[in-house]
């Protein structure tokens, strides 16, 4: 598989999501970027924005395996990894799979459980496998996580530890439409009743299984020269340099943010990646990875402003 077939293919899974998604383009094309780099993506926003449905759409497009949890509090993580089970017919003990053993899994308000629920899910986003009994299992070599929590709640909430969030490749807004796509939703969905879901509107997958493995090793193989690299590293060092900062990224998102940006110039069809990559997807891999310091937050400065400024004050590569 070529750059051409891959930007094909994205153009492709855009073209069948705008079937029942109107406009939050930049969250779909972020959706595809972590799809080709085996990245996890967290979407956060106010309820009634579609996340939920967005992710359900988003799998609709795949010949993969589809999971979802609802996260709740009283949640265990037994009911997400499994759990081994005593047959008495057998006078053995049977391993009951849970919900994570599936190729795209949609951790619906992943902010409602405990951090000890929560925590089930770090081996899997990290490793790809879950251990139960002290035995190994492994996941799908696809295993995906699309986890949506709600910003505004503020009872009932656990909000995700530093070591959680920084398994996600992004945490992407998903803000409300404007005016005009706003009444186009209403005209569209105003009609329908009851809960929406993707078989109503002819949702088709457009990617096997082993076209999504080509995808991923050909975007392994796009070029990112030495001068992008270090342009890299020197904007993630700079989260830790500065003094709106608490805590900067670490080189876990340095790494995440160099494959993000092999992905998006593979959907853009290029086999070399560019520092614009980078510019564009820095506020996604960082937003998640940094704490504003006491100063910062008191000046209400946003995480997404200072990024912004870093990126224009670090020198890029000509």
């Amino acid at each position: 598989m070529n750059m051409a077939d891959i930007n094909a293919l994205g153009d492709r899974i855009r073209a069948e999501m705008a079937k029942a998604i109107i406009g939050q383009d930049e969250i779909v094309d972020h959706l595809l970027i972590a799809l080709f780099s085996s990245g996890h993506v967290l979407l956060e926003g106010p309820p009634g924005t579609a996340k939920t449905f967005m992710a359900q759409c988003f799998a609709a497009c795949l010949s993969l395996d589809f999971g979802r949890i609802q996260f709740t509090p009283d949640l265990m993580p037994g009911d997400i990894i499994g759990s081994n089970l005593f047959n008495f017919q057998t006078s053995q003990f049977t391993l009951t799979r849970g919900a994570i053993f599936t190729d795209l899994l949609l951790a619906d308000e992943i902010n409602r459980t405990p951090p000890k629920t929560q925590a089930a899910l770090l081996e899997a986003m990290q490793e790809r496998s879950v251990t139960l009994d002290g035995t190994r299992h492994a996941l799908s070599p696809h295993f995906m996580v699309v986890a949506t929590q709600n910003p505004i709640e503020q009872q009932g909430v656990y909000p995700l530890p530093e070591a959680q969030l920084d398994r996600f490749l992004f945490k992407l807004l998903v803000g409300y439409p404007d005016a005009a796509e706003e009444a186009r939703i209403v005209a569209e969905y105003g009609r329908r009743s009851g809960m929406q879901r993707p078989q109503a509107f002819d949702i088709q997958p457009q990617v096997t299984s082993d076209e999504l493995t080509a995808a991923r090793a050909a975007v392994a193989d796009v070029k990112l020269v030495d001068e992008v690299v270090a342009y890299i590293v020197r904007l993630v060092r700079a989260t830790r340099e500065t003094a709106d900062f608490e805590s900067g990224a670490s080189p876990r998102a340095a790494i995440m943010l160099a494959n993000a940006a092999r992905a998006r110039a593979a959907l853009l069809g290029r086999d070399y990646v560019i520092p614009d990559d980078v510019k564009q997807l820095a506020a996604s891999v960082l937003r998640h990875r940094t704490l504003l310091s006491p100063a910062a937050e008191i000046e209400g400065r946003r995480v997404e402003t200072i990024v912004a400024d870093l990126v224009e004050r670090t020198e890029a590569p000509r």
